[in-house]
């Protein structure tokens, strides 16, 4: 397949790019390089897609009018994965326009660009961070998710409801993951097990919020990656749900799915796995929770098993020494 990757340069992208590039597609990657962070991070993955044949890189911001139109139009992509956005729930307290651009004015500069182009299937990234104040876990995706805690969230609810209005109206399958705390190598600065690594290794203190009482679905990117690679054979239709915890529209080929590792793990044990691979112990500052962030979250993947048979399978301090090794060598600390 041809497949166009938006943000493939950013944490997910690169990886899913990797992965559909080893496996012979050609992948067709768009991403702004935006410094929200280190844009040298972002550079030495894309470096990393280059040097496969495959792959054909564009530095554009997607919400540039008539950008995606354009690239479906010479590129002509079976498929098109849509992972391009201003993540982070703190930073959109401090900078809501920039979300406002490129989740809400970029997902709909796509949504439009596929109108005219069609493609087999549009698959956009979500967030767990939709079901907000839910408090009845797992969470599974025909929860109501109509409580965000953040702008980054309320963004992300708003992409979803998009995106069913033009799969309706236009007859485009689509389907959205809600990830779920994704962490390993080539992993953003800014994300917890960086920041608690770099500050370990340094000898510094960690911040932990919530005074610790924080459980997170942490799942490894590369089984986020063989998930999202699964889904995207598993196009909806409308009428065919594949069992009772579908999520497909009834008036429309739009589905959710859930991409977590189903086993939420206390924050402290997470820090423990960290400690315990880099062989140093972390001083610990007990931190208040922060604005927009939530105690717990925990995925049902019923459906996701149910559309790909994939079942994430990583455990924790397995995923935390690959990622502490790559961390080490990357920054050579």
């Amino acid at each position: 397949m041809k497949v166009l990757v938006t943000g493939s340069a950013g944490f997910v992208g690169y990886h899913l790019s990797l992965r559909l590039l080893s496996a012979g597609h050609e992948v067709i990657g768009v991403d702004a390089l935006t410094d929200y962070y280190d844009v040298a991070l972002k550079k030495a993955r894309e470096d990393r897609l280059s040097a496969h044949t495959g792959y054909k890189a564009r530095r554009a911001r997607i919400e540039a009018p008539g950008l995606l139109r354009g690239m479906l139009v010479e590129e002509r992509p079976d498929m098109v994965v849509h992972l391009a956005a201003q993540a982070g729930v703190r930073y959109s307290i401090e900078a809501p326009a920039t979300y406002m651009a490129a989740n809400l004015q970029g997902t709909f500069a796509l949504l439009e660009a596929v109108r005219a182009v069609p493609v087999r299937h549009l698959l956009i990234a979500s967030t767990s961070s939709v079901y907000g104040a839910n408090t009845q876990m797992p969470y599974k995706e025909t929860d109501k998710a109509d409580t965000p805690m953040s702008f980054y969230a309320a963004t992300k609810k708003a992409t979803e409801a998009m995106g069913h209005s033009y799969a309706h109206l236009y007859d485009i399958p689509m389907t959205f993951f809600r990830f779920f705390t994704v962490y390993g190598t080539w992993g953003r600065p800014d994300m917890a097990p960086s920041l608690f690594a770099d500050a370990i290794l340094r000898g510094e203190p960690i911040r932990v919020f919530n005074h610790g009482d924080m459980r997170r679905d942490f799942t490894y990117v590369e089984d986020l990656v063989e998930g999202i690679e699964r889904l995207m054979e598993a196009i909806p239709k409308v009428g065919q749900p594949v069992g009772e915890a579908d999520s497909l529209s009834p008036v429309a080929p739009h589905r959710i799915v859930n991409i977590g590792n189903a086993e939420p793990v206390q924050l402290l044990d997470f820090i423990g796995s960290l400690e315990a691979t880099l062989g140093m112990e972390a001083e610990k500052v007990m931190m208040d929770m922060q604005p927009g962030d939530v105690p717990a979250t925990w995925a049902d993947t019923t459906l996701l098993r149910d559309l790909t048979g994939v079942a994430m399978g990583t455990p924790v301090p397995e995923g935390v020494a690959k990622f502490a090794e790559w961390f080490r060598e990357y920054h050579g600390l």
